[in-house]
């Protein structure tokens, strides 16, 4: 048996904001046909692909499942991000590594490490 990861996907009420939000951190342009209902990030050279579809229901709750980032110069990442819409949330420092917990522009948790830091 074989399994590949197909899409990380998010559950949102804006699919364009959100997927815009994810295009400009990454660097990586929405795929052509977005719409209202669903919006996509394509991947490749061993990035997953993104989908972005919309739900009724805001978010409630801390993410089950959140995507851990890292870059060269966290901190100025970090103000680049919330540039972009990004909202920071905390800073940790645990077990030798420093990393900044942030949400996007509806919320969604995701994190932001010092890269070799792990």
């Amino acid at each position: 048996m074989s399994l590949d990861l197909g899409n990380v996907t998010f559950d949102c009420e804006d699919p364009l904001k959100v997927a815009g939000f994810w295009s400009s951190a990454l660097g990586r342009p929405v795929k052509e046909g977005s719409s209202e209902f669903f919006a996509g990030i394509e991947g490749g050279d061993g990035r997953p692909n993104m989908l972005f579809l919309k739900v009724p229901e805001p978010k409630t709750v801390k993410n089950r499942v959140h995507l851990d980032l890292e870059a060269d110069d966290r901190e100025t990442e970090v103000e680049r991000l919330v540039g972009l819409g990004a909202t920071k949330v905390a800073e940790k420092d645990e077990w030798g590594v420093r990393w900044t917990v942030m949400a996007d522009v509806e919320g969604n948790e995701f994190c932001v490490a010092q890269k070799g830091s792990h």
